[in-house]
């Protein structure tokens, strides 16, 4: 079967798009109908081969769909079904069965690889037979098709518009999850979200859930921060104006908060989140960090309160029981990350990478053609 698709051929290069053939589902595997797919950070990584998913290739993860097809050993879905496609896993791993699967011990491999397990793709060049990365994070859905594994979609209801749900696979996943689920804020204790993207604003969203107070935004752009006060946070800091850390432990009585949250993955950041946190304090990271890099972390500060840093991945989420919980919560008013959207053609990905690169989106969407 022939799809469009955008395919990326190198590092920082346009993605152009083609037509490519993508195979029938295999007895595992699961053909979608893309509706509309996020665009996000770790799409640009892989582009720039910071997460090396060898071009060429079809990036795409936050991919929501209606499913056309299932292989013959598919149970969970049927086709007319309304799908979210998330992070690929092998199922049978130690992390796997504790459900945990960000913590696949092949999530590497099954997301980043561009291939199948056994090697394949799925995507190749019509008439040519010669293959193209794709089986990204499972589904490769910067297209009008992804293929699946019968693991990495979850099934929406259709009360919630299909069009709006992709970036539950991830990037919305992954914030709110490091609030609910990794860290666990509980009600009244403090928390402050260093970056306000779609990560950091869907911790902000979660933590307004979870009743933490003090929620504290810090970004350098006015208008993300203005956004997160109207998302939940009391308060908003501007590093380019005043110190952070000063500002926090002011706001704080001299104590710090009980939690923090790095989305940035830069170094200086990451310092100024620990250095803010109160005795038994736990700072996560969820920014992409590249292997080799040495945390900027005083040792004695660490140790001398019982503080922490742990990393987390895809917020510790199983998305067969998250992203239907957070639906849920979208669907009564209480998690409006539809406000982070912003909607374009397919065609139009390229300005939609370079608007997000340029901070000027908070959550690019692509729609496909027909929708």
């Amino acid at each position: 079967m022939q799809i469009t698709a955008a395919v990326a051929h190198g590092i920082k290069a346009p993605l152009t798009l083609e037509t490519v053939e993508i195979e029938d589902p295999r007895p595992d595997e699961v053909l979608v109908r893309v509706v509309a797919t996020g665009v996000c950070h770790t799409d640009m990584a892989m582009r720039d081969q910071e997460l090396p998913v060898p071009p060429p290739a079809v990036l795409g993860h936050e991919g929501a769909g209606i499913v056309v097809r299932v292989g013959a050993d598919v149970t969970y879905v049927a086709p007319g079904d309304r799908v979210v496609m998330s992070f690929n896993s092998c199922g049978v791993c130690p992390s796997c069965h504790d459900h945990v699967p960000a913590y696949c011990h092949d999530f590497f491999g099954r997301n980043f690889s561009g291939r199948r397990a056994d090697g394949s793709s799925g995507l190749s060049w019509p008439g040519e037979g010669r293959v193209l990365g794709g089986n990204v994070f499972g589904q490769s859905s910067f297209a009008t098709h992804a293929l699946c594994p019968e693991r990495n979609v979850v099934k929406v209801p259709a009360t919630a518009p299909l069009e709006i749900l992709g970036p539950l696979g991830c990037g919305v996943l992954t914030g709110a999850g490091a609030v609910m689920n990794a860290l666990r804020v509980a009600r009244g204790r403090s928390l402050a979200v260093f970056g306000t993207g779609a990560v950091g604003l869907s911790a902000v969203m979660a933590a307004r859930v979870m009743g933490a107070a003090p929620i504290i935004a810090i970004d350098l752009v006015e208008a993300r921060l203005d956004l997160a006060r109207e998302l939940g946070a009391t308060h908003a800091f501007n590093p380019t104006r005043a110190s952070v850390v000063d500002g926090i432990m002011e706001l704080t009585g001299g104590v710090g908060v009980d939690y923090a949250l790095d989305t940035t993955a830069r170094l200086a950041v990451v310092g100024d989140a620990v250095r803010c946190l109160a005795p038994r304090g736990v700072c996560g990271l969820v920014g992409a960090m590249p292997f080799g890099q040495t945390l900027p972390v005083d040792g004695g500060h660490l140790m001398s309160g019982g503080r922490s840093v742990r990393g987390i991945v895809e917020g510790d989420a199983d998305p067969h029981q998250f992203i239907p919980a957070l639906i849920d919560l979208y669907l009564a008013g209480q998690f409006p990350f539809d406000r982070l959207i912003t909607f374009y053609p397919l065609a139009e990905v390229n300005q939609a990478i370079h608007d997000a690169e340029a901070g000027r989106t908070v959550k690019p969407v692509l729609r496909m053609p027909g929708w």
